[in-house]
């Protein structure tokens, strides 16, 4: 089954997958195979038919859409569990299977299957596998993808940052990355990052001024440079230094500027080092408690050129520790009343949520979620979070 999939999948485009996920599933007594794929917010499953360039095109109306919150479906994505569908005779319609590419969750394949034993829902778990693999070999070059993914129409500064980012999830032995982002269709100046070289991850956020395509502009020049100066082999001081000049060079002194937090984790250590651009200062959670704000001396946000030192400062973890970084759009949401979400809000959110046992990408999407409906659905300002897990020399199990 795995073998005949892959090798089908070569010259194939996304719009083929199910046709040879249902073809090849059959080998191993799998039938009636559905991709169902997460939206851009985490909201709904949208099924791929490939049929059409929408990707969805064609769907049975009570088949093509799902709801991520009340649907056994959606637990399974939540969750990442495989979930069995209860029969009317006491048996299993079909099974839910969740979609993973390492710790991203894409989606879930529903499946119905002869037998239910473990062989079987083994078989279950590779052929998700692969689907998954096989989804994000060919998303990046596919609209039909993009459409699929997309509840509403994105605008043109959203459209550049959702193709420089990376994906909202990350893990290893070692560490657990995580991050959200809204608006998802109006992203204006926020921008995250993360990328690993050996026992060092790096981390950072960037909040441009302003919120339309040219603050878009702004924070991507800021993260394309981040990425260039580190990969040549620069210090986090020197590196927001390089970061400030490409933007001088581009923009002119002060027209445009961004704040930032640029961060390292010793992975073996637990070592966090970081550089302050007029940001607010990242928190640490431990043991399901607020430990501390990460404080260091702040230079003035990148593009001003105000001549202030740059500080390196840095903070021993402990294994477990999660450190949050965010931008003012979590904090500073307004409800109807004039009342900011605050910053206590969202770290109690983060530390009840964990309390409950929910892996972090999940933890994410709900805080989101809360933040959305304080603001009644809408936010006038981007929101941005990336938070860091790291495990220690203890390696223990993931919960993802």
């Amino acid at each position: 089954m795995l073998a005949g999939l892959v090798e089908a999948s070569h010259l194939s485009a996304i719009e083929q997958l199910p046709a040879l996920v249902e073809q090849h599933a059959a080998h191993t007594g799998l039938y009636d195979a559905l991709i169902y794929l997460a939206d851009l917010q985490q909201e709904v499953l949208r099924l791929l038919t490939g049929r059409g360039a929408n990707a969805g095109e064609g769907a049975d109306p009570e088949l093509a859409e799902l709801r991520i919150d009340g649907t056994l479906a959606g637990r399974a994505f939540q969750d990442v569990r495989v979930l069995p569908k209860p029969g009317a005779g006491g048996g299993v319609d079909w099974w839910w299977v969740p979609l993973l590419d390492g710790t991203e969750r894409l989606g879930v394949l529903r499946v119905s299957a002869r037998a239910a034993d473990e062989r079987t829902q083994e078989n279950m778990r590779h052929l998700a596998s692969v689907v998954a693999l096989l989804v994000v070999s060919k998303r990046s070059h596919s609209d039909s993808y993009a459409r699929l993914v997309r509840t509403r129409p994105m605008d043109v500064a959203a459209e550049m940052q959702w193709n420089l980012l990376p994906p909202l999830t990350f893990a290893n032995e070692e560490v657990v990355i995580g991050a959200a982002l809204e608006p998802a269709y109006e992203i204006g100046g926020d921008a995250f990052d993360y990328a690993l070289a050996g026992e060092r991850v790096h981390l950072s956020i960037f909040d441009a001024m302003g919120h339309d395509a040219s603050a878009g502009l702004t924070s991507n020049l800021a993260l394309a440079a981040c990425r260039n100066y580190r990969r040549q082999g620069a210090d986090l001081i020197r590196v927001s230094e390089g970061i400030e000049q490409v933007l001088i060079d581009e923009f002119g002194r002060a027209n445009r500027f961004a704040t930032a937090i640029l961060a390292e984790l010793n992975t073996r250590t637990g070592v966090f080092s970081w550089v302050n651009r007029g940001h607010h200062p990242p928190v640490v959670l431990r043991g399901g408690h607020w430990i501390t704000s990460l404080q260091c001396r702040p230079a003035h946000p990148m593009g001003l050129d105000l001549g202030l030192p740059v500080t390196i400062c840095s903070e021993q973890l402990e294994p477990g520790d999660r450190v949050l970084l965010y931008t003012d759009g979590i904090t500073e949401a307004r409800n109807s009343e004039g009342r900011e979400f605050g910053l206590e809000r969202f770290v109690d959110f983060i530390i009840r949520r964990s309390a409950d046992g929910l892996p972090v990408p999940e933890t994410l999407r709900r805080l989101i979620r809360s933040v959305l409906q304080y603001h009644d659905g809408r936010l006038q300002d981007d929101a941005t979070v990336l938070l860091v897990e790291w495990h220690g020399a203890a390696h223990r199990k993931l919960r993802l």
